[in-house]
């Protein structure tokens, strides 16, 4: 058995940003034309009016203050209200694929290797935006690694899934390295004209470079161990992916076809299952809370990641414990708790110990102790 080690990051943002007041403007605009529209309707009491969106609404209720998106023309139009994205030729590299290789050539660089020293790449996301072939054997081409590639998904953990599946190949000997890589196009899978989710996601891309410890080049992080855990829910649930689905009548698009969620039995469910997953986590390796240095949570809800942290440590994290990243990114998806753990690794020396934790869609679990090491 191989010891594995996380030996380089990166990370690819976006250029247009979003604020929540340019959000809230957009979204108020088309929410009183739909109103004026059907008026008659909303006063018979057949169709609901669409309240109004705030700044401070979408900060209380997230902890959300921006967010980067690949497009914001469209989503910032209130006659459109989603992403335009340019279709692409089966010729050119997807957006994903695009996203992918800026990531992958910045943890390539931050480890001191070359793509062809890469023996595998996971592709792990929320929303492919194909079935096939795979984005990840795209981005293999495209990066000019060797080996092999393949895509996975398992919605806001696929990052930690990915590397728990990267690990133990890594650690049985099959290969030296892997790269996970997580392009999250999460704009075009959420209902821009919802008021209680349309302020939830942003767009990014997210890498990490795994490989056998004793082919660090430098400061690495040891990954101690690696936890996973499922359970059947459908408090959030997404029956389209990337697409937008048409009506049968072809006028409207179907709600039911794009990113759905209880928030309230979420918060209920998932919380206690992501606290307890991370607790027995720990106390199967012999740690207590008190040897956490770092947690790097899924960036999903400020008020959620709060309430882990205190569980896990027993009172309140202080800043440089738990990290967020969220009022920048907003809810990223798998890529959120990877975003935290590549842009927070200063003041931690060797003997430091973290957890990243992904969470979300399943219900899914994922959970990853590290330790730095120079």
């Amino acid at each position: 058995m191989f010891q594995v080690a996380i030996t380089g990051t990166g990370l690819f943002t976006p250029k247009n940003v979003i604020t929540n007041d340019a959000l809230v403007e957009a979204f108020n605009a088309y929410a009183t034309t739909f109103n004026a529209e059907h008026a008659e309707a909303i006063a018979a009491g057949t169709v609901a009016a669409k309240p109004m969106s705030s700044a401070e609404f979408i900060f209380k209720a997230s902890g959300i203050e921006q967010r980067y998106v690949m497009d914001k023309t469209g989503i910032l139009d209130p006659e459109i209200m989603h992403p335009t994205l340019r279709q692409r030729s089966d010729d050119e590299p997807s957006i994903m694929a695009e996203m992918a290789l800026d990531a992958c050539s910045k943890a390539l660089a931050n480890a001191g290797r070359s793509a062809d020293q890469v023996d595998a790449i996971i592709c792990a996301a929320s929303n492919h935006e194909r079935a096939y072939p795979a984005i990840a054997i795209e981005i293999q081409q495209l990066l000019g690694s060797g080996g092999f590639a393949f895509d996975m998904n398992v919605a806001c953990s696929s990052a930690t899934f990915g590397i728990q599946a990267a690990a133990d190949m890594i650690r049985a000997g099959s290969i030296r390295s892997a790269i996970v890589v997580n392009p999250e196009i999460c704009s075009g899978h959420l209902e821009w004209r919802d008021r209680d989710c349309h302020f939830i996601f942003g767009d990014v891309c997210t890498a990490v470079l795994l490989e056998r410890e004793e082919d660090a080049q430098g400061a690495h992080f040891t990954i101690r161990s690696t936890r996973c855990a499922t359970s059947f829910s459908n408090n959030i649930r997404n029956n389209n992916g990337f697409l937008r689905r048409m009506r049968p009548d072809g006028l409207k698009d179907r709600r039911d076809m794009q990113f759905m969620q209880n928030g309230r039995k979420v918060f209920k469910e998932v919380l206690p299952m992501v606290s307890s997953h991370i607790q027995t986590h720990l106390q199967e390796e012999g740690l207590e809370a008190d040897d956490l240095r770092r947690l790097w949570l899924h960036q999903a809800n400020k008020t959620m990641n709060d309430f882990i942290g205190k569980k896990v440590l027993g009172r309140t994290p202080k800043a440089d414990e738990q990290p967020n990243i969220l009022q920048d990114y907003a809810n990223t998806s798998s890529a959120g708790s990877i975003i935290a753990f590549a842009k927070h690794q200063d003041g931690l020396t060797d003997g430091d110990v973290g957890v990243i934790c992904s969470f979300g869609a399943g219900y899914s679990v994922g959970s990853v102790i590290v330790e730095r090491k120079s």
